[in-house]
Formats: C-alpha cells, sequence, structure tokens
C-alpha cells in the first residue's frame, strides 16, 4: 500500500511566505515582495489608452493583447498570488576596460550583458521549491502574458517614476523584473511604495526627443528606445538625436536624482553573454549575418533580421564619422550606397549628406525605389 501523500504546507502563513521570499533572496535576487492575482485594472486601463492613442505605436508586447497581459489567471489558472523580483543591471563602470574607439555605437545598460538568464534561473528555483510543496508556479520575464511593472509596484517593490519606469526605494531603476505566478495563497507584502520624485521633472526634460509627453506616459513614437527597434525607415525627424545609440536609450534613467545617487548603493553585476557598452560601427557595417545574429541574437530584432542593426549603424556613422571623411568610411558609404537593400540605400544617401559628400550619392538619381529618392531630394542630390 502506498503512503499517504503529505498535504501541502499552509501557504498562506506568515512563516511559508517569509520563508519563500528568503529562500529567493539567497539565490541573488536584490528585491522580491509577494503580491494577490486579480485584474491588474491600472495598467488595462493604461494600455487601451495609449493604444487608441497612437502612443503605443506599432508596439506589441503587452500592448498587444491588454486583456490577457493584465490578468494573472490566463497565465495561471487558479494563481492566487504572485511573488515578483528585481534583480539589479547597474553596471560598475569605474573600471575604464569597456572604453569606446574611435567609431563606437553606445548600448544601453539592460543590453549590455545577459540579466534575464540568471533573473530567470533564480526564480525556477523557487518555481521548483513551491511544485515541490503541491503548488503550480510559472515564471514569466520579459514575456508578453504578465505587465511585470505593475505587479513589482502592487507587491510595494517600487514606485512608478515620471519616466514610466520603476523606482526601487533607495536602489533606483537599474533593475529587470521578472514574476512567478502560483497557486500558493502566499501573504502580500507591503502595499504599493510611496512616490519619491515629487517635483523633480529632469526625465522629462533631458529626454532628446520629448517623448516623455507626460508624468508616466511616454509616446513611443518618439522614444529611441523603441525606434532602434521598430522595423522600416528610421524616422528623419530623431536621426541626429539618436547620436550614437546602437541599442536602447539610457537617457532618462541617467538624469533621474535617484537612479545616478542610489544606483551605486547596489552591488555591481557584470552579466555574461552581451556585447559590453560599446561596439564598434564598422564591425557592424562589416559583419554578415550569421556574425550579427551570433553576437546580437538575444536582443529583440524584428524577424530576427539584422538589417535593423546596419540601419541603426549606418545613422550613427553619419552623426559620429569625423569630416574630412577618410577612406574607411568611404569604402562603407560606397558598399552601402550600392547595396541590394534599398532601405539600407536609403539610410547610407542620409549618412553621406550627414558627413557633406552628396558627391558619393550621385549615381542614385535615377534610382527605382522612392524611399532612395525621397532620400536624395533631402540631400538635394
Amino acid at each position: 500500500m502506498r503512503p499517504a501523500t503529505p498535504p501541502p504546507p499552509d501557504a498562506s502563513s506568515a512563516e511559508y511566505t517569509e520563508s519563500i521570499l528568503e529562500f529567493a533572496r539567497s539565490l541573488g535576487l536584490d528585491r522580491v515582495g509577494v503580491t494577490h492575482t486579480g485584474i491588474l485594472e491600472r495598467s488595462r486601463v493604461a494600455l487601451v489608452d495609449r493604444r487608441v492613442r497612437g502612443l503605443s505605436d506599432t508596439m506589441g508586447f503587452t500592448f498587444r493583447d491588454p486583456i490577457r497581459s493584465t490578468d494573472p489567471d490566463r497565465a495561471v489558472a487558479g494563481s492566487q498570488s504572485i511573488l515578483v523580483a528585481a534583480l539589479s543591471y547597474a553596471a560598475d563602470e569605474s573600471d575604464g576596460t569597456d572604453e569606446p574607439g574611435p567609431l563606437s555605437a553606445r548600448v544601453a545598460r539592460y543590453a549590455r550583458h545577459d540579466f534575464y538568464t540568471p533573473l530567470r534561473q533564480s526564480l525556477q528555483q523557487v518555481a521548483l521549491r513551491l511544485r515541490r510543496d503541491g503548488f503550480r508556479a510559472v515564471v514569466f520575464a520579459d514575456e508578453n502574458d504578465l505587465v511585470d511593472r505593475e505587479v513589482a509596484w502592487r507587491a510595494g517593490l517600487a514606485w512608478w517614476g515620471k519616466n514610466a519606469n520603476l523606482l526601487v526605494p533607495g536602489a533606483g531603476s537599474w533593475f529587470v523584473l521578472g514574476s512567478l505566478v502560483t497557486t500558493a495563497p502566499l501573504r502580500a507584502t507591503a502595499g504599493p511604495a510611496p512616490d519619491g520624485c515629487g517635483s523633480c521633472r529632469r526625465c522629462l526634460d533631458d529626454c532628446p526627443t520629448g517623448a516623455i509627453v507626460a508624468e508616466g506616459v511616454v509616446d513611443a513614437r518618439r522614444c529611441l528606445a523603441w525606434l532602434v527597434q521598430k522595423p522600416g525607415i528610421f524616422p528623419r525627424e530623431f536621426r541626429v538625436a539618436l547620436g550614437d545609440r546602437l541599442y536602447g536609450c539610457d537617457d532618462c534613467q541617467e538624469s533621474c536624482p535617484p537612479t545616478v545617487r542610489l544606483g551605486r548603493r547596489v552591488p555591481a553585476r557584470s552579466g555574461s553573454g552581451g556585447p559590453g557598452a560599446f561596439v564598434d560601427v564598422m564591425e557592424v557595417l562589416a559583419a554578415d549575418d550569421a556574425h550579427l545574429l551570433e553576437r546580437f541574437g538575444r536582443w529583440y530584432l524584428a524577424e530576427r533580421d539584422p538589417r535593423w542593426l546596419r540601419r541603426n549603424a549606418l545613422v550613427i556613422l553619419g552623426n559620429i564619422a569625423s569630416t574630412p571623411v577618410d577612406e574607411q568610411v568611404i569604402g562603407v558609404l560606397h558598399r552601402y550606397l550600392s547595396h541590394d537593400d534599398p532601405m539600407l540605400r536609403a539610410h547610407a544617401v542620409w549618412a553621406a549628406g550627414r558627413l557633406g559628400r552628396t558627391d558619393l550619392v550621385k549615381f542614385l538619381v535615377d534610382d527605382p525605389d522612392p524611399d532612395v529618392r525621397a532620400e536624395l531630394a533631402e540631400v538635394g542630390a
């Protein structure tokens, strides 16, 4: 006769919840908390509003299905609580080992290394423990199943900043977030953290494209962090503002006093499996698809197509190459002005014009592509 299966522990007790939280902390997670399940009404209203007003542009992710991404029970039927965790990606740049070269592009901090893998691995260990105790538990991190910022706010980990990022009290906003939705009735931790922004509006004032159109409201059509990912022609009006950013934009966080001041208190992590803070623009423009996907494939690239990285690199080249233009840059411009991809030809025309070398584009006067002809008209060729 098989022994009876022991009943699951009382997950509603304060002792059990604290034991789970302590286990999560022991796995290297910087902040952990618990909130109840239930419709994420605040985020549902915001997501629908942004879509209706066109502020989400063509973004998918949690905007694709706001009903789904704001209902934890869609993720795990019968869920009763959500454990949410924050892992710091604050980088220690004091050693100077990652310095830019003469033609370097910047990478936003969260994309410099792989921080989501250790976050998921730690949360999976917590999930395994909950499963052993007889509960369902599913991990979500950087996925469209759940609005992780809303969950973290409800669990008391952080407050909503005016830049729409979450700010952890005493630590700032350099964090990736992940959640564990479970049928265990864990006790909720403290409610939402009090606002710490006060009257400060530096993030709004310092955004290079004016994308933060109201407190906590970002217009994706102007946000560089989205535009570097969005497929298609890079908007002409924001190309100069792109500067040297290849992927992501940190300006609204780098101008945030709590993040700048308090982020130094969080132990730095070097991460792994990423390109670091700077990328050689000429390497991006010279590499084949296989190399680019191997090096940058962890990033979101629309349709897994590295042409969008090349597009960004051509804009950056026009912004940072010195004049008069050296032979190496001229060679790259020649290559892309003759490229089979008209989207890349169009951006090469802009880069040549930006660098004062409209003489290089004269042969394209009869180009069959309308986007190339439009760029030629703009540079006066």
